[in-house]
């Protein structure tokens, strides 16, 4: 079987956004709603078992009581995950999160061998395309068949729905795609979609258990893995 398609999730894997970028801005949202609120590191690391953040914040709420603000609890995540938004693409912006080591290398082979680019997220689709747009370029993001979010399907991981929205999409054969995770969750999504899956650890990841993974590595220059490592991985 040849090698079709390479597919990134987004957070942990393009950058590694969440200590920094998402922590910070969900915090930053709460500021803005006056909220009493304050996610630190070792309690954001706890609530990404949970994928989403709407899913997150509606979780935690839950858990440690809703604010009176919270009368109408959907219109209350929708506008805070709003300002979250807000608050994660003005970090984007601003150049402060780098590129994980190796992405823009694996994507430019990718390219020059004709290999489909796709990316499948949790997070809400303005702020995917914005990582795209800013760290990899106009280039590189016009070489992707397509950027499918969390938004864009009924469940998000480790339900396979937002891979299999994009082998329909892109006329993909699952077998024949792989995926680069750096979570248990986004590892399971991509297993039950049919997908060989490289593990690549961020900093809230590293203890999770990855022994479904096809290959586990600490970044993509760890090696480095080439295309011929993603080809092998495909005929496995």
């Amino acid at each position: 079987m040849t090698l079709e398609a390479l597919i990134f999730d987004c957070d942990g894997v393009l950058v590694d956004t969440e200590k920094d970028g998402h922590r910070v801005a969900f915090n930053q949202a709460f500021a803005a709603m006056g909220l009493d609120v304050q996610w630190d590191v070792e309690l954001y690391g706890e609530l990404l078992a949970v994928a989403g953040g709407k899913e997150r914040m509606a979780h935690y709420f839950t858990r440690a009581g809703w604010p009176d603000a919270a009368a109408d609890r959907d219109a209350f995540i929708r506008k805070l995950h709003t300002l979250k938004t807000d608050r994660f693409m003005s970090i984007i912006a601003s150049g402060g999160l780098p590129l994980r080591p190796g992405v823009a290398r694996l994507i430019d082979e990718a390219i020059a061998a004709g290999i489909t680019l796709a990316v499948c997220s949790t997070s809400n689709e303005r702020a995917v395309h914005l990582v795209v747009d800013t760290l990899l370029g106009p280039r590189r993001k016009a070489a992707f068949g397509g950027i499918f979010a969390g938004d864009m399907v009924p469940r998000k991981k480790p339900d396979p729905a937002v891979y299999q929205l994009a082998c329909r999409t892109l006329g993909l054969s699952p077998a024949a795609c792989v995926v680069v995770e750096d979570s248990a969750n986004g590892l399971r999504a991509a297993k039950a979609a049919g997908m060989p899956c490289l593990v690549t650890v961020s900093t809230y990841t590293a203890a999770e258990d990855f022994s479904a993974a096809d290959r586990v590595v600490a970044h993509l220059d760890d090696g480095p893995i080439t295309l011929a490592d993603l080809r092998a991985l495909v005929k496995a």
